[in-house]
């Protein structure tokens, strides 16, 4: 039992998940031990296998790679080695191992666990252990972490270290598509992905590449015409073209191909100036993103939470996420389908591998094929589809624009694009394939946004709606999108031409939108706000003793304070929803004066802007600098609107992307639902949905059910599912208060049938 025993930790990923395991397991009164160089360590024993304190995991939330070390252990897949380990582990009285690797790291720990009990037998015939040890250590409990860049472990959305890979890559892809467009070249980007092409796939969604090459789904044969008519068709209008290489692409043939055969096939038939870049083991380094902080995070906390409930009969496990739930997985079901995947692409089953990835790999497929291989038809539909931005601006809503824009010219739609939210609806103009070309990567608002809600134009919403026919209307942006939805529903009753479907898309680095657990520009502004974090706690490197205070944006919605002080380990977090006093206060900055007699001399506050009317951020600023007077100094930053601005990160470019596709895909049928009597007429309730992330899937929810979810005077929604994650930054920061535990994740089952191979 965890309480009693101990637990180990064998890391081949991410610090974040170091630190949490750590913290929570000494948190819940375990003795908690850090193995060195993996598995070789844990065989060597000695200096290897050490306590780990609170404070041997301070300031490495920053730091890529893991700071225990990890090594190929040969020694590991022998019995023998497996009994040296096993022999260490015992004399330490450590019987809960928790492990983070790929899937070969995690079936030679179910391998060691599965042998235990003959490792013990025959440690105490050869006299290395007595009976009563033995007995003491009769049974060991595993849980994993994946932590692996190619995302290539089925049973997780996403593994850690995935989203700092993808960082990396499109810092790259952006770079070379600013000298790509200014030369006129082709340029060919190969990343890491031997047997998975997640890395390559959402790198092709997030920079609209021209082609993408992944494992699991060969091009077909005669591709080498496909793809030169299509890098050679001028009607796109690009001045470049970006192919993007997964390293274990290959033919159906089951040949290689690699980025040199492209740059040779473009080189010779087109006579294109073609570039490659192998970017190697860049993508494996780096300061790790926010969501990599957070997820690794947030499964260290749920695999101590396994290891605790653990009994001799449990599985081994798997922690990992789906959509935003933490979910165990039983472990070996997880490295079956893995390798289910792999037997499938060997069989030419294509369509089979990518079902076997997972629903979030199939839809990034889906959507990747959608945009990139269809051309817009000859025959139109008659439809027009308007599309506006409201409120203000942030990163990704050029994505959802370029991906709705797209969808709609392939579904034969005319798209109008509407300038300056609703007061631009008096002037929609349409819009054409070639104009939305290389939106995924620019921030902003590339059609310009307002914050003018419909309620005192909606004659003259009404009159343009006629006056230029528009059948539909996408509405992309923060609660001031949301509100106008309603307004504009609220209006039917009055006005016919109203009665259109319309879609609102959440974008608001607020998060604040009911209907919704994501926004898109939240995972921008959240990394904006960490890698700033990180650098005001480093300029304090050579100061002893110091708080900063910061101060985020959210408007009244404390949800980008309170994941950036998980992200970047804060020591408290105030915001609006989770009411506090002066009280509370005094116990922050007692919190602090203790901390700061440790060896960790550094402290964070983070105050959403809006979060209290009097203790203001000068307020509290005062406060500590007069109470810490004499043990820290203090320092305030107020962060301000550079939150909204940046290029968006690889989650705002994917996410708006699948949004912006799927809004435009619902309202195509809803459009065929509503059409009566030779026009489009649509008055029921589910005609006007938000289009949003609700834990495992983006679901339609119509806009006039969401009302009573609403607290309209603070601009949130009344429940808001990351308040139960605040508990976590607590105790990381070492308070102690209890953790709920109520909603833990049960242990679900992932394995999917494979059709038999037929002869």
């Amino acid at each position: 039992f965890l309480n009693q025993g101990s637990c180990y930790l064998c890391v081949s990923g991410m610090n974040a998940a170091v630190r949490a395991t750590v913290r929570v397991g000494l948190y819940t009164g375990a003795k908690v031990y850090f193995v060195h160089e993996g598995y070789q360590g844990l065989v060597d024993g000695g200096e290897n296998i050490r306590p780990a304190t609170w404070e041997s995991v301070s300031m490495m939330l920053q730091l890529g790679g893991t700071v225990i070390g990890s090594a190929r252990c040969q020694d590991f897949r022998v019995r023998e080695g497996r009994m040296k380990a096993a022999c260490n582990l015992v004399k330490l009285g450590i019987t809960n191992l928790c492990v983070i690797g790929g899937d070969g790291s995690l079936t030679g720990a179910n391998q060691f666990r599965t042998e235990w009990s003959g490792l013990l037998a025959d440690l105490v015939r050869a006299g290395k252990i007595t009976q009563e040890e033995a007995k003491k250590s009769s049974h060991l409990n595993i849980v994993g972490m994946v932590g692996s860049i190619d995302n290539d472990f089925c049973g997780t959305d996403m593994t850690i270290g995935t989203d700092s890979a993808l960082h990396r890559i499109i810092e790259v892809v952006d770079a070379i598509t600013t000298t790509a467009q200014s030369h006129q070249r082709t340029f060919i980007l190969e990343v890491m992905g031997r047997h998975c092409g997640y890395l390559a796939l959402v790198t092709a969604l997030a920079c609209g590449a021209d082609w993408v090459f992944i494992p699991e789904m060969p091009p077909d044969d005669g591709w080498e015409e496909h793809l030169c008519r299509r890098l050679a068709d001028v009607s796109r209008g690009s001045r470049l073209n970006v192919i993007i290489v997964a390293e274990g692409a290959m033919s159906r043939a089951g040949k290689p191909i690699s980025s040199e055969d492209i740059k040779k096939l473009v080189t010779d038939r087109l006579g294109f100036d073609t570039r490659t870049t192998i970017l190697g083991h860049v993508q494996r380094g780096g300061t790790p993103s926010a969501f990599d902080r957070i997820l690794g995070s947030r499964m260290g906390v749920e695999a101590v939470m396994a290891l605790l409930e653990a009994t001799p009969d449990t599985p081994a496990c798997v922690v990992s996420l789906s959509g935003n739930q933490a979910v165990r997985l039983p472990l070996m079901e997880c490295v079956q389908v893995t390798k289910d995947v792999t037997a499938a692409m060997a069989e030419g089953k294509y369509d089979e591998a990518i079902k076997l990835r997972g629903k979030s790999f199939e839809n990034n497929w889906n959507t990747y094929k959608l945009l990139a291989h269809i051309n817009p038809p000859d025959v139109k539909s008659n439809i027009n589809m308007a599309i506006l931005n409201i409120g203000a601006p942030c990163a990704g809503m050029n994505a959802a624009v370029r991906a709705a824009v797209r969808m709609g010219l392939i579904q034969g739609h005319t798209m109008l694009a509407v300038h300056d939210g609703f007061d631009g609806l008096a002037h929609g103009q349409p819009i054409n394939w070639t104009a939305v070309s290389g939106w995924t990567g620019k921030g902003g608002s590339m059609l310009g946004t307002k914050r003018t809600l419909p309620a005192e134009i909606l004659e003259e919403i009404s009159q343009n709606i006629a006056k230029f026919n528009i059948h539909a209307l996408v509405i992309i942006g923060g609660f001031e999108a949301y509100v106008g939805g309603l307004q504009l529903v609220q209006a039917r009753e009055k006005y016919e031409e109203m009665c259109i479907p319309m879609v609102v898309i959440p974008a608001t680095v607020s998060n604040n939108v009911p209907g919704s657990d994501f926004s898109i520009g939240a995972d921008t502004a959240l990394n904006t706000i960490t890698s700033t974090c990180d650098r005001i706690k480093q300029s304090a490197a050579g100061t002893k003793r110091r708080v900063f205070i910061v101060e985020t944006m959210g408007g009244y919605c404390g949800y980008l304070a309170t994941m950036a002080g998980l992200a970047a380990g804060a020591d408290a977090a105030y915001i609006y929803e989770d009411k506090f006093n002066i009280k509370d206060l005094e116990v922050n900055v007692q919190h602090l004066l203790q901390k700061m007699k440790t060896t960790v001399k550094r402290g964070l506050i983070l105050r959403n802007e809006n979060c209290n009317a009097n203790y203001t951020t000068d307020f509290i600023f005062n406060l500590y600098s007069e109470e810490g007077k004499g043990v820290f100094d203090c320092r305030k930053n107020v962060l301000g609107h550079m939150q909204q601005g940046g290029t968006p990160t690889p989650f705002d470019r994917n996410f708006g992307t699948k949004m912006g596709t799927k809004s435009v895909l619902w309202l195509t049928d809803k459009l065929k639902e509503c059409y009566r009597h030779g026009r489009i007429f649509a008055n029921t309730q589910d005609s006007a949905c938000v289009l949003g992330m609700k834990k495992r899937s983006l679901t339609f929810q119509p806009l006039a059910e969401l009302n009573g979810e609403t607290d309209f005077e603070h601009r949130i929604p009344k429940t808001q599912w990351w308040l139960k994650i605040r508990p976590i930054m607590k105790i990381l920061a070492k308070y102690n208060i209890k953790l709920d535990t109520s909603e833990h994740a049960d242990m679900e089952h992932v394995i999917k049938k494979r059709t038999p191979l037929t002869k």
